[in-house]
């Protein structure tokens, strides 16, 4: 009994000496894969990492971790071709919030110099403030004497964008901005957002010329290790966005 007694409290000892050890290596593992990350993404900060499962060594020793959730605050993703018809504004960056992915499946090399995830998936949100970048424009002319312009963008409930459209009507500015609920839709890695209605500006226009104003899409690639863009759906805060991928290079 004695004995017995003594070799359950040393496997006990080497067992939690064993979560330890994990514990351990899952965290350097995890500052590691977060330093490559930041270098090889060229993020303003360093992202947070976390590799989950248990324990870590053994999927170490497969050279495969199960999943690895990686979270950025602020990720810069480039653009190109923002506009609506008649508007534009020249290829360049547009902040993404609160970037969290899923990766599941990852093959990595011994130095962590190289991860590659069979599959992936998140959430992110644009900010209003951001996609108004892509909806405002100079003023556009929509017939003689009628200019309009896009000068904010909101929350307009189930599930809509609310635009706001400021105009001149010969000369005379309207006292309110004249506003539109709009829906937003992802086509490739493009998100558009298309009036419900044409606004009322007081004078007859053709569609063509209202939808200048008030339709608008930005492109959006480059997010990390070339995940795509899925769905998008508005929001309080913002459009939150779904993303998706295959094959996707945390690193390397």
């Amino acid at each position: 009994m004695r004995a017995l007694r003594i070799l359950l409290i040393v496997a006990v000892i080497l067992g939690g000496l064993f979560v330890i050890a994990d514990r351990v290596a899952v965290g350097f593992a995890e500052d590691e894969a977060a330093d490559k990350l930041r270098t090889s993404e060229g993020l303003a900060s360093t992202p947070d990492v976390s590799i989950k499962g248990f324990p870590f060594l053994t999927q170490v020793v497969g050279g495969e971790l199960d999943e690895v959730e990686v979270g950025i605050k602020n990720y810069e993703a480039s653009t190109a071709g923002a506009a609506g018809s008649g508007t534009g504004t020249a290829a360049g960056k547009i902040r993404i919030d609160d970037l969290t992915a899923q990766m599941r499946g990852v093959a990595f090399s011994g130095n962590y110099s190289s991860a590659t995830a069979a599959s992936a998936s998140g959430t992110a949100t644009i900010s209003y403030d951001e996609l108004l970048k892509a909806a405002k424009s100079e003023p556009v002319q929509l017939a003689r004497g009628v200019t309009a312009e896009v000068v904010g963008l909101s929350d307009g409930g189930n599930g809509k964008i609310k635009v706001e459209v400021e105009a001149t009507v010969l000369g005379t500015k309207l006292p309110e901005p004249v506003s539109v609920l709009s829906t937003v839709s992802v086509e490739g890695d493009t998100v558009k957002a298309h009036a419900d209605g044409l606004p009322n500006l007081g004078v007859q226009l053709a569609e063509d010329k209202a939808r200048s104003v008030t339709d608008f899409k930005q492109r959006i690639d480059g997010l990390p290790g070339g995940i795509k863009i899925d769905k998008v759906e508005a929001a309080p805060n913002g459009v939150d966005i779904t993303v998706k991928g295959s094959d996707v290079k945390l690193v390397g």
